[in-house]
């Protein structure tokens, strides 16, 4: 640390100015490096979907909607979409009613696919839980 008693009292009043200053700025930076830390630790934690009802989900457009989509009954199974449209393409496109697991790899049904929603609104479907925890968004 600096003596400062030999300086005059201005000088004296000056140093220790300086003195504060830094320690603030130090302390400031400390502080700072924590936060940082802590977010980027809750970010690594946080999942990157979480697990959503079928029934808010539009299985057309593969999007979440915070009402319940329109029903459709097909062969004992049930599909959802957002509009008449889409009611008609699950109804008559096999290909509608399907997806790809994106951890597996593997063809599902979306009407027996666990399913998870990203921040956006966007959707994944899993063929079981384990994969929808595992899952991460590149």
């Amino acid at each position: 640390m600096y003596n400062i008693s030999k300086f005059n009292p201005g000088e004296n009043k000056i140093m220790k100015l300086k003195i504060n200053f830094l320690l603030l700025i130090t302390l400031s930076l400390a502080i700072a490096g924590v936060f940082t830390a802590i977010d980027k630790a809750a970010a690594e934690t946080k999942p990157a979907v979480t697990e959503v009802d079928s029934k808010y989900v539009c299985m057309v457009t593969n999007k979440l909607f915070p009402e319940v989509q329109i029903p459709v009954e097909v062969a004992d199974k049930t599909y959802y979409g957002c509009c008449e449209m889409c009611k008609a393409q699950l109804a008559n496109n096999p290909a509608k009613r399907m997806a790809t697991d994106p951890v597996s790899g593997k063809s599902i049904d979306k009407s027996d696919a666990v399913i998870g929603a990203a921040a956006n609104g966007s959707v994944y479907y899993f063929e079981n839980k384990a994969n929808l925890d595992s899952f991460t968004i590149n």
